[in-house]
């Protein structure tokens, strides 16, 4: 048995294959999703999402969103993901040093500005993570 995993963004479909197992980083902590899995809907959190088929295991960053299992169809619909090849570290890093430059003036900043620039940073964290720990 297999499951079908979707990715989505509001940018784009970032990810759409039939795959034998995938973990996903949640609010309440890793989740790992088999075929046959029960009906299940949770928070995205920030992190390493890991996709195994056959002997192959790909690795996505992925910020904020909702899972939906349903039989064995997986839905992420994510605020932003992406796969492990297509991290640039550099710019990665520029738009870290950007966010945390504006945080730093936060006195004059909107709350919803604020977390969206949190959210850059955290999603930022996990990219670099995920690129650098092959390393």
């Amino acid at each position: 048995m297999t499951l079908t995993l979707e990715i989505v963004t509001p940018e784009a479909r970032v990810y759409s294959d039939t795959i034998d197992t995938v973990v996903i980083p949640t609010a309440e902590g890793e989740i790992g999703i088999l075929p046959g899995h029960i009906p299940l809907l949770s928070q995205v959190d920030h992190g390493e999402l890991r996709v195994t088929k056959g002997n192959a295991t790909q690795l996505l960053a992925v910020s904020g969103g909702f899972v939906q299992v349903v039989d064995d169809r997986v839905s992420v619909l994510a605020e932003g993901a992406i796969t492990e090849e297509k991290i640039d570290e550099h710019a990665v890093e520029a738009a870290m040093k950007r966010a945390e430059d504006a945080l730093k003036g936060q006195d004059s900043l909107e709350p919803a500005e604020i977390e969206r620039l949190e959210s850059v940073v955290r999603f930022s964290v996990a990219q670099l993570a995920l690129k650098r720990r092959r390393r």
